[in-house]
């Protein structure tokens, strides 16, 4: 039986098979999924910004450019093996836009181009996205099967 373990923003979880971890309120914030579907672990993480740039300390799970080790360290530690690891990411929507002015600041468009940056550094293959657009989005990844659910108010759902 599966327990569905809750990941909040600029957090990070990581589970065996047959659990699904979730996340809700992904608007300008990037929900980014990574498994290995061998061993059927993986793990979540709920990015808020790009990078942490010079800020110190804080915490490692808000920024791509360092959630991300930690994240693969993690899902490494329950047996994974990183040649066989697989992403999948949703979220980085344009949620603030005003008729006739630039979109402001684009932070969702900066956090999924430093995700990839990222997974492309470690290696990582990209095996699907959704991202863009002006909604948000709710996920479950289930790391057994790698499937990804998102669903959207509005928009619908579909698995990834």
């Amino acid at each position: 039986m599966s327990n569905v373990i809750s990941v909040g923003m600029a957090d990070l979880k990581t589970t065996k098979a047959p659990n699904i971890l979730m996340t809700a309120g992904l608007g300008s914030c990037i929900g980014i999924c990574v498994h290995d579907p061998i061993q059927k672990v993986g793990g979540m993480a709920h990015i808020m910004l790009p990078t942490a740039g010079s800020a110190p300390g804080g915490n490692p799970a808000k920024y791509a450019d360092t959630a991300m080790d930690l994240l693969v360290t993690e899902i490494l530690r329950l047996g994974a093996s990183k040649s066989r690891l697989r992403a999948k990411m949703a979220g980085g929507a344009q949620m603030f836009s005003f008729p006739g002015k630039p979109p402001v600041l684009k932070i969702g468009d900066r956090n999924a181009e430093q995700v990839i940056v990222e997974l492309k550094r470690l290696g990582i293959p990209l095996l699907v996205s959704d991202v863009g657009g002006s909604f948000g989005r709710t996920i479950h990844f289930d790391v057994g099967t790698g499937d990804l659910k998102v669903r959207t108010i509005n928009h619908g759902e579909k698995v990834i």
